[in-house]
């Protein structure tokens, strides 16, 4: 038994650090496994994931062209009208006791309530956000949403229905269309040369 081995069945055995730059014939030698010179030889550097050699990388190359709103989109933390139930009747839910709960962990997104599910008592929900189904769900069992601040949610307001153009086509631009018809025709005739050789009749 050797000196190592005895350490290793005692636990103690520590194994030997690697000896880079002892010459050629380790196989570590001179650059010590780094290669040449350059940024990668160095420590601490790290190559950017869109690196290609040298070359005009891929997304360079690429047009970018539009506008895209994926930036400033708000992201939710989803909680549903189901898991609101483990909660008593009348209590008044709000953000930091979904966190509690686990059912919104996350302290740094807003918490949207979602209609999944059903709900048979009245409770005070405070979030961010709700949706329609999730707001007539709450209401419907005599509870209410309001905001984290504790102030009523507001509803909101539809958007008003589409104008059509049916009823004013019918009138005006038909009779529109049949005098500007009347007009030209009496333009021609007035403007048409005069083909009975300037006899009167």
């Amino acid at each position: 038994m050797q000196l190592h081995e005895a350490l290793q069945k005692a636990g103690i055995y520590r194994k030997k650090k690697v000896r880079v730059g002892r010459g050629p014939g380790s196989g570590i030698g001179k650059t010590c496994g780094r290669g040449g010179k350059g940024a990668t030889a160095r420590s601490g550097y790290r190559m950017p994931a869109t690196y290609a050699g040298g070359q005009m990388p891929l997304f360079r190359r690429l047009p970018k062209r539009g506008f895209t709103n994926a930036t400033f989109k708000t992201t939710y933390q989803v909680v549903n009208v189901g898991d609101l139930a483990r909660f008593g009747a009348g209590e008044t839910v709000t953000v930091e006791k979904l966190a509690e709960c686990g059912l919104a962990t996350r302290s740094r997104l807003p918490v949207k309530v979602l209609g999944n599910g059903e709900l048979s008592h009245a409770l005070t929900v405070r979030a961010h956000a709700f949706s329609e189904s999730a707001r007539a769900k709450i209401e419907k069992t005599g509870g209410r949403v309001e905001t984290p601040d504790g102030k009523p949610f507001p509803v909101r307001k539809k958007p008003p229905p589409p104008r059509t153009a049916s009823g004013a086509g019918k009138g005006g631009a038909a009779g529109d269309g049949k005098g500007r018809g009347e007009e030209s025709g009496e333009k021609g005739k007035s403007a048409g040369p005069d083909r009975t050789g300037g006899k009167k009749a």
